[in-house]
């Protein structure tokens, strides 16, 4: 059974299951910021970052499948006056070995209630156009906005689009 739980600065055990989830997404090809393979050093950085982000309103999610972190997302509400309204969707990652799998849904789920619960009423993400990520993304009912060439490289070092998406929330 895979469960959610909100991450916190005390989850600090976890560390290397992050680091190893980062690695596998890269490895597998996620465009996330990182070339494959990404070595433990680069890993362990990202996510002590994430961990103090967490104290300055950062959210983040942990996908469980008994000890094994099977996945993580990330919420980062606009801290400006003018767009408390709003969030970023951040690092949806889910371990190769379970995809398609339900992990990212529940993952977003989350995501969206405590978006709703502080008032949000719009979140947005980018990712690489034409990844799988995008067929996901729309079958969650978010909705594509724009797109932009050669923003980013691959995890193999091609240039490639990425894609803004958009999801209002009632």
């Amino acid at each position: 059974m895979i469960t959610a739980r909100r991450l916190t600065r005390d989850d600090f055990a976890l560390m290397p299951g992050l680091v190893a989830l980062l690695q596998d997404s890269v490895d597998h090809g996620a465009s996330v910021g990182y070339l494959a393979p990404l070595d433990n050093g680069p890993g362990w950085d990202y996510w002590l970052g994430v961990m103090d982000k967490l104290e300055s309103g950062l959210l983040c999610w942990v996908a469980l499948e008994g000890q094994t972190i099977v996945g993580t997302v990330q919420l980062d509400p606009c801290t400006k006056q003018n767009g408390r309204h709003r969030g970023e969707v951040c690092k949806l990652l889910t371990l190769s070995s379970h995809r398609r799998r339900g992990v990212g849904a529940l993952l977003m789920q989350q995501v969206e209630a405590e978006a709703r619960l502080r008032g949000m009423k719009l979140l947005f993400l980018d990712t690489e156009a034409q990844s799988p990520a995008e067929k996901f993304y729309q079958s969650q009912g978010w909705a594509r906005s724009a797109e932009i060439p050669w923003y980013a490289l691959t995890a193999q070092g091609q240039l490639c689009a990425t894609v803004f998406y958009y999801k209002q929330l009632p």
